[in-house]
């Protein structure tokens, strides 16, 4: 618990954190927003169509809690204090991964509010499993999104290097992998981030997205988190600070 009040005050010591949470939830509520005004009526699905772009942001914000300290060389001092560094390590992306959550559950919730104020007459009502996995859902994917941002940091350890990494491959590799003949399409069902819309899509989903069930497809992403952030905190081990 120490570590990650550490953790906590550290990330929350610079201005970027604060920039980057306000960052997501403009650009996800407006986005529903937007939906909202331009489709008679919405869906739920719809009210949701800017997480994509939040976790963008979201990403940015966890790959600097850990790039921040590399680049001012504080991460030494950090590991002189927490010789474990897979803990001070697992300590950060914790606290980025829930830092995430929370924004998550408002970008998802405050997207959905939009859309039932500025559409009341479409039908938005939270009355199946499903739908709660579309609004909250959001949630759980952006923390995950988080733990893999601050394992491409770890790897980076530089700021331009690791946002431009990330962003690239979540906004337009996966989508790009589409147009390699015969096997694009199956390559792209597992990719990680089209594995993640299928949880929070459900069966909202095209013949060429993944074939799991919402359930495996959040325990897919969740691994693919897990496996980033334990070989980044296994490279770190072994290189200098």
């Amino acid at each position: 618990m120490t570590l990650l009040a550490v953790e906590r005050i550290k990330l929350f010591s610079t201005r970027s954190p604060w920039w980057c949470m306000l960052a997501a939830l403009v650009v996800t509520v407006g986005i529903a927003a937007v939906m909202s005004a331009a489709s008679n009526p919405v869906t739920i699905s719809g009210s949701q169509t800017g997480y994509t772009f939040g976790m963008a942001v979201v990403m940015v914000l966890a790959a600097l809690a850990v790039t921040t300290e590399y680049r001012f060389g504080t991460i030494r001092t950090t590991f002189q204090a927490v010789p474990r560094r897979g803990a001070a390590l697992t300590a950060k992306a914790v606290v980025a991964g829930l830092l995430s959550v929370f924004v998550g559950l408002l970008a998802g919730f405050g997207s959905w509010a939009i859309a039932k104020l500025l559409s009341p007459e479409a039908d938005l009502a939270l009355n199946s499993t499903a739908r709660w996995i579309n609004v909250g859902g959001i949630s759980v994917v952006y923390g995950l999104a988080a733990v893999i941002a601050v394992a491409v940091g770890i790897l980076v350890r530089q700021s331009a290097g690791a946002v431009s990494l990330l962003l690239i491959y979540m906004l337009a590799v996966e989508n790009l992998v589409r147009v390699i003949p015969t096997v694009g399409d199956k390559i792209y069902a597992w990719l990680p981030f089209t594995v993640a819309d299928r949880f929070i899509s459900g069966a909202g989903q095209t013949t060429s997205s993944s074939p799991l069930s919402p359930g495996w497809a959040l325990a897919y992403f969740a691994g693919v988190a897990v496996v980033s952030l334990a070989i980044a905190i296994a490279v770190a081990k072994k290189r200098d600070a």
